[in-house]
């Protein structure tokens, strides 16, 4: 296999196509069905996808939880305004934590950011350190416990709508963006595969005894971060925190030995599946942070049908769906994706490749 370069997956993406609202119902999007084996795509609704399954198969969802990651506040003495984007926690009791900050060119060590008009509720933070690669270490000044400091950052907050979508963050972004299995809060990013399954979806699954187990993986920037290298070898991506439970090994390694479907719901799960890989070639229970690329050639362990959404051009999540799916038969799937319009990035449509 001649060794494929970042310029490999680069196509044409017209911009109208980059969803900026989701669908009306979770799951009324369009699904586009692949299958590995034949090369036929099909075209469905997303809530047609239980037709693929049978009793015994397991769908693998991340739980993680979104929190209003993006913050608007002001500088002190200038007043200049600064938006902050926290990226993790560093420190519970110090309360200190990873940041973005634009414009960071006004930004020193010793500055103190304000955030929030109402005196019931605002928060002071202290730059601690500017120079670290990730961005920025702040300080959070707060008297209160860690639930009323995390009550506050939740009213303050906004909800990290990625970049590629241009528009403001409307009420309805708080529900949306944020899966029905969200449970774990630590992500700035959803796990948009299970952005499209409903209560209604989740209810035939379970009649028809398809079975759901959840793991965690805390979806950081780096899984958006762009790719700089043409050789895919020297790309690094950011660490992100998952968890795998006793509970979900059990069940996924069930259905391994059975030779039932275990379904990655979206590359988030993909990631912590292929960190967690015994010498057995069985899932097991761990927790850690994951940096794994998964790129052309490469041999997936534990899954064998997965959901996802659409992608942006030259980024680790394209390049890792056609590493499962194939280069050719994915390109393919992409070109009549765009001819016909179906809807990209995180709002977007849904692909199902069996």
């Amino acid at each position: 296999m001649k060794k494929k370069k970042l310029a490999h997956y680069d196509f044409e993406l017209p911009k109208e196509l980059i969803a900026e609202y989701p669908a009306e119902y979770r799951d009324e999007s369009r699904l586009m069905v692949v299958h590995r084996d034949t090369g036929k795509i099909e075209h469905r609704i997303f809530k047609d996808i239980i037709e693929y399954f049978d009793e015994g198969d397991v769908l693998v969802a991340n739980n993680t939880r979104v929190f209003p990651a993006r913050l608007y506040g002001c500088k002190e003495k200038t007043g200049a305004k600064i938006e902050v984007f926290l990226l993790r926690e560093l420190n519970k009791e110090n309360r200190l934590w990873d940041v973005l900050v634009d414009p960071a060119r006004k930004i020193r060590v010793g500055n103190k950011l304000y955030f929030g008009q109402d005196e019931d509720c605002q928060l002071v933070a202290e730059v601690e350190d500017n120079t670290t690669s990730r961005g920025r270490t702040i300080r959070f000044i707060f008297e209160g416990s860690e639930e009323e400091f995390l009550n506050t950052l939740e009213k303050l907050g906004n909800t990290p709508l990625p970049r590629y979508i241009e528009r403001e963050v409307e009420p309805q972004d708080r529900e949306r963006y944020q899966t029905l299995f969200a449970k774990e809060r630590g992500a700035v990013a959803a796990p948009t595969a299970g952005l499209h399954f409903s209560r209604e979806v989740l209810t035939h699954c379970q009649i028809k005894g398809v079975d759901l187990t959840e793991l965690t993986l805390h979806v950081g920037l780096g899984t958006f971060k762009p790719i700089e290298v043409e050789d895919l070898s020297k790309h690094k991506m950011d660490a992100e925190y998952f968890t795998i439970t006793d509970a979900a090994a059990n069940r996924v390694n069930r259905a391994l030995k059975e030779k039932r479907k275990i379904c990655a719901i979206g590359t988030t799960s993909v990631r912590s599946m292929e960190s967690s890989v015994s010498a057995r070639g069985e899932l097991k229970a761990s927790s850690g942070w994951t940096n794994v690329f998964i790129y052309e050639p490469y041999d997936f362990k534990i899954h064998n049908c997965m959901v996802t959404n659409f992608h942006l051009p030259k980024t680790s999540l394209i390049i890792m769906v056609c590493a499962f799916a194939g280069y050719d038969l994915m390109m393919k799937a992409y070109q009549e994706a765009i001819k016909e319009k179906y809807r990209f990035f995180s709002y977007g449509d849904a692909m199902l490749i069996l």
